[in-house]
């Protein structure tokens, strides 16, 4: 079929690289696999951090991409589905439910997220929106469980289908691991909130292992990055790293070299590093917090602790440095987690019956 497909938080080919943007790429590549002609409908990003950073005009930009497309359908013909891929309250689709009740067009979310303690001030209108659009949508794709519990709340009639988060796992089919004896890796963006607590976490955990062998490769950048430093200031600085952001060739090949990978998680909504460390045959330590249980198996290919347990991350550390029949096996069932259950192909193989049925139900 031929699929429109709208990204509201960030394009695929946006310049800034980000787990978001990643997964829209993925989900435009398992798409075009499949057979299906896509095009990104619009560039248009209306994310805003908070009411004060709504961009200059953006309804008059969304309907001036309205009148765009308009244009363009009515001289070539629609397409068959409009696929927008994470509406939140934040970046609401404000284009997808117009054109697609112009069109009689099948609308389908993936990552829809609604969460009622949103529904206060300037955001209880994006909400609100929201909600009528999961439930009139022909199809709302969920990747995590509490995504689905948050839509089944508001929208009980909606349309609800569940996928695991996934990752192009073929850059690691054949990689060729060597790893370092007590080299940790850790893949993370160095900005304010959820990243900083987790970078405080590991720094605060690393202060508590027990064992002298460690070292820490950090891949990553942001405009935190001093206050970063600062955190592991207190911690021999020799076994440090600071690799900076890199490619994804590159991360891969210092996943390649690392024989654990850490990182707390707190706030992720699932955490698309874990998915490409444990393709690259690495155990995962962090807390059983947010998003992490849904890429990360507790005791089959990492290890999960407590969140703001400081002991217990240091712990599993000191496990898996020191147990090396543990660190293999895990690590040799995390990659093969990867390659059989959450590679693109083996999602692909769910969507495809899933998007034929939405079909069925235009906006």
């Amino acid at each position: 079929m031929k699929i429109a497909f709208y990204a509201p938080l960030k394009s695929p080919d946006h310049p800034v690289p980000s787990g978001d943007r990643l997964m829209a790429r993925q989900f435009v590549r398992i798409l075009r696999e499949a057979g299906h002609s896509l095009e990104i409908a619009s560039r248009l990003r209306s994310f805003h951090a908070t009411p004060d950073t709504v961009l200059p005009d953006l309804e008059g930009a969304a309907n001036a991409e309205i009148d765009r497309l308009t244009r363009a359908w009515e001289a070539d013909g629609p397409p068959d589905l409009w696929f927008c891929y994470h509406p939140y309250y934040k970046a609401p689709d404000l284009i997808g439910p117009v054109i697609a009740r112009r069109f009689s067009l099948p609308y389908v979310t993936a990552e829809a997220s609604y969460s009622a303690r949103r529904n206060i001030g300037f955001w209880a209108g994006h909400q609100e929106a929201l909600k009528s659009l999961v439930e009139r949508a022909a199809l709302n794709i969920c990747l995590t469980a509490r995504d689905e519990a948050g839509l089944t709340a508001a929208a009980p009639e909606a349309r609800l289908a569940r996928i695991a988060p996934f990752i192009d796992a073929e850059p690691f089919a054949n990689i060729k691991t060597a790893p370092e004896a007590g080299r940790l890796v850790t893949v993370a963006m160095m900005r304010a909130g959820d990243k900083m607590q987790s970078y405080a976490a590991l720094a605060e955990a690393l202060r508590r292992v027990r064992s002298d062998a460690w070292r820490l490769a950090v891949i990553g950048d942001g405009p935190e990055r001093d206050k970063v430093r600062q955190l592991f200031a207190l911690l021999p600085q020799e076994r440090i790293e600071w690799i900076g952001e890199l490619p994804r060739e590159g991360v891969t090949e210092q996943l390649a070299r690392a024989s654990v990978f850490v990182w707390p998680g707190y706030g992720e909504a699932y955490g698309l590093a874990y998915l490409e460390a444990q393709a690259a045959g690495l155990p995962v330590i962090a807390h059983e917090t947010a998003g992490v249980p849904e890429v990360v198996v507790d005791g089959r290919t990492g290890i999960l602790t407590p969140a703001g347990d400081a002991d217990a991350l240091a712990g599993a550390i000191d496990r898996l440095l020191q147990d090396f029949d543990l660190r293999r096996s895990l690590g040799q069932r995390a990659r093969n987690f990867v390659l059989t259950e959450r590679s693109q192909p083996v999602i692909a193989a769910q969507i495809a019956p899933l998007l034929l049925a939405a079909l069925e139900y235009p906006l």
